[in-house]
């Protein structure tokens, strides 16, 4: 493809504006209600975000995840702790998030402190899982090299006909974990790519900064 094919593509954003006066004063809760919105929009899996991680060389890898639950304003998601999240995340426990909804010409950014979630929890969302994919989850070796695609589909079939009928136990390396955030920023397409951004910051007090952001 030639350079001028991509920067000849280009859409106009003539979405409605975000300022500081409708923004809601708490960013969980204007996320909250832009979730909705775009949920009502029919957005196609508008819980998928970028989960961006660093190594311990500091080089950055993003992949998309999803968010599965909004609980004492963070944001949860799950995996296999010893995937190349799991294993960047251990050793630096900070990532950044990002959901775009292109429907709406919206992003939101997150960023924060990583933590697992209780066993308890991951448990109780791991049973609720469709049995496939319970099975999916102790059948795959996440991130690690492999044959071949018929090493997961052979050890698949045998798993799924040992479990049949019975509960399928919880890998110890499977769980959820939470982002704690302390800043968001909410992203709103413009005209012009004059386009609104406004960030929350977490101050000492716990209260939220809200700051304009040139686009």
């Amino acid at each position: 493809m030639e350079n001028k094919a991509l920067q000849d593509l280009r859409q106009e954003y003539q979405n409605e504006e975000l300022n500081e006066t409708s923004v809601h004063a708490d960013p969980i809760r204007q996320f909250e209600n832009w979730f909705q919105e775009a949920l009502d929009a029919g957005v196609p899996e508008p819980n998928a975000m970028t989960l961006a991680t660093a190594n311990v060389d500091f080089k950055p890898c993003a992949r998309i995840v999803l968010l599965k639950g909004i609980e004492d304003g963070s944001f949860v998601f799950f995996t296999n702790y010893n995937s190349r999240k799991g294993k960047e995340l251990l050793w630096n426990p900070y990532a950044t998030l990002l959901f775009f909804w292109s429907e709406l010409s919206r992003q939101v950014r997150i960023e924060g402190r990583v933590v697992k979630i209780a066993e308890e929890a991951s448990e109780e969302y791991f049973h609720k899982r469709p049995f496939g994919s319970q099975v999916g989850a102790v059948v795959s070796p996440q991130s690690e090299v492999i044959v071949s695609r018929s090493v997961l589909d052979e050890k698949m079939t045998a798993l799924e006909k040992e479990y049949l009928g019975k509960t399928v136990p919880r890998p110890s390396h499977w769980g959820g974990y939470k982002v704690i955030p302390n800043a968001i920023e909410f992203w709103q397409g413009r005209q012009n790519r004059l386009h609104d951004r406004l960030l929350f910051t977490l101050e000492e007090n716990n209260l939220w900064k809200l700051e304009r952001l040139a686009p």
